[in-house]
């Protein structure tokens, strides 16, 4: 689902391209979906102490928030302590759902005890920003929301000069400089434009289209191989993704999931494999158009408005 008359033929493009070089592997290494309640205090050592014997009692803590869902399950909790403030960053992972919405329930319940249990706190809010919902951050780059999916594939030499009219060495040169353009521009990561493909895809399977601020954040490589080819890979680290629950459930939503054959239960990291997919082919394929000074020219050509 797109406007922009350009993007269908370049993620064609760059598909055509992966599928003739074997196609990508796509990995899921890492799951989980945050809230983040703050805990004020009289001063900095309330918070250390505070903080202390939450880890002390995480068994307890657990319980509590699990007894919420039977989906959602408390993996771990990041502890940030700041002035007087004790920033707790609950992580779980949520099943086939997206989550956010049950893993508040789970948090306000575990907070809820806490609140009982202990003396001494001066005020509470169930979310501090530090989960950075629906914003992007360095936190998600590191710790991971969603689902952390890397897509990878190695391009042989002559399908990159015939199709896309490029050299490998010229695309890792390029590559290079860029990153030094993303440093300079204080960005969180060098992707290109995922969020082209992950804002179609989603509003297409019913995603909460907002989380694209997350998830579009890429972590892009490129290296020549020994045999002169070109090996790519993209790291998303933050892709919220549903095939449970939602919008993912409307009727034309569910019919694009069903076609991708990631409706329903245990389909989730099927379909965060095929997003990042398609954001490789994307990547690579507007690269050689920069690189081979195709891209103003490609968007004159097949621009909606010409």
């Amino acid at each position: 689902a797109t406007t922009e008359g350009t993007l269908v033929a370049s993620y064609n493009r760059g598909m055509k391209v992966l599928n003739l070089c074997g196609g990508v592997t796509c990995t899921v290494t890492g799951d989980a979906m945050q809230r983040a309640p703050v805990f004020v205090f009289e001063d900095a050592r309330g918070a250390r102490d505070f903080i202390v014997w939450v880890e002390q009692n995480m068994d307890t803590i657990r319980e509590h928030a699990e007894a919420t869902s039977s989906v959602a399950k408390l993996i771990y909790i990041d502890f940030y302590q700041a002035n007087k403030f004790a920033f707790l960053r609950f992580n779980y992972t949520t099943g086939d759902a997206a989550g956010q919405n049950m893993v508040g329930r789970a948090t306000f319940a575990a907070c809820s005890w806490i609140l009982d249990e202990y003396a001494g706190v001066k005020h509470f809010y169930l979310e501090s920003n530090l989960a950075t919902d629906k914003k992007a951050s360095q936190v998600n780059v590191m710790r991971t929301r969603g689902k952390r999916v890397t897509a990878e594939a190695t391009i042989k030499r002559e399908v990159l000069i015939q199709q896309i009219r490029v050299e490998p060495e010229s695309l890792t040169y390029h590559g290079g400089i860029a990153n030094v353009g993303a440093i300079l521009s204080g960005a969180n990561n060098n992707g290109l434009h995922s969020a082209n493909a992950i804002t179609a895809l989603f509003i297409a399977t019913g995603q909460d289209v907002a989380n694209v601020s997350e998830s579009s954040a890429g972590i892009i490589y490129a290296e020549l191989t020994p045999k002169n080819d070109l090996y790519l890979s993209i790291t998303i680290p933050s892709l919220i993704v549903a095939t449970y629950g939602g919008g993912t459930g409307l009727a034309t939503q569910r019919e694009c999931l069903e076609l991708l054959g990631c409706f329903g239960k245990g389909k989730v990291n099927k379909l965060a494999e095929i997003v990042a997919g398609t954001v490789l082919a994307g990547e690579i394929s507007l690269a050689a158009a920069i690189s081979s000074t195709d891209w103003v020219s490609s968007h004159e050509r097949y621009g909606r408005n010409r």
